[in-house]
């Protein structure tokens, strides 16, 4: 189900729906808890998960978290620079991305 989402869907999931879409990998799982002020839950989902997908997700956590050394520790295992600016922006930008690749 993922692959057909878009970042539009998965927006409008998050404000209607009372859980995630089905078939969401950990990583977009993750996003979508987030987006509903659930930090707790989005970073269970991501902290046992291995690859960049889930190393990016919780580099934004701690971001978000106000922890910029960890944040930088996991933006180096995604591969990416720290991010910087509206988090609302990172995480939009992230599940554009994770949801584009799963196309």
């Amino acid at each position: 189900m993922a692959a057909q989402l878009t970042i539009d869907g998965f927006e409008k999931s998050v404000e209607t729906d009372p859980v995630p879409p089905p078939g969401l990998g950990a990583a977009l799982r993750a996003l979508w808890l987030d987006a509903r002020g659930d930090w707790a839950a989005a970073h269970a989902a991501v902290q046992s998960e291995g690859g960049r997908d889930a190393a990016w997700v919780h580099a934004y956590l701690h971001r978000k978290e106000g922890d910029e050394a960890n944040a930088g520790y996991w933006y180096a295992r995604a591969g990416r620079g720290a991010a910087a600016g509206a988090l609302d922006r990172e995480r939009r930008e992230i599940a554009r991305q994770l949801l584009a690749a799963a196309e």
